[in-house]
């Protein structure tokens, strides 16, 4: 199984694919995060310069992408793409 680092970089855009992708597999905390994030209703811009490691002051653009493709990616793997994670396995943190 491939190690999943527990805070990794982001693209810019995150998979809008209907199947799980080597990408959700790397970023399975991140979505938790953004999901957490989301639930306590904490501010885009901070989201993204924490969990996303993008500063929203600097790339505003790229910033908002990012949480709000990630966000939506988070929310496809909370209703669907989680039952294609258990059947891979979680992925092992470094």
């Amino acid at each position: 199984m491939r190690e999943t680092p527990l805070d990794p970089d982001v693209a810019d855009k995150a998979p809008e694919d209907d199947i799980l992708t080597p990408y959700d597999h790397e970023h399975a905390v991140t979505y938790l995060r953004m999901l957490d994030a989301y639930a306590d209703d904490a501010d885009w811009r901070e989201v993204a310069r924490i969990v996303l490691h993008i500063d929203p002051a600097r790339e505003p653009n790229r910033a908002k992408q990012a949480y709000e493709t990630h966000l939506a990616r988070a929310m496809w793997m909370g209703n669907h793409g989680y039952k294609l994670l258990l059947q891979c396995g979680w992925p092992a943190s470094k």
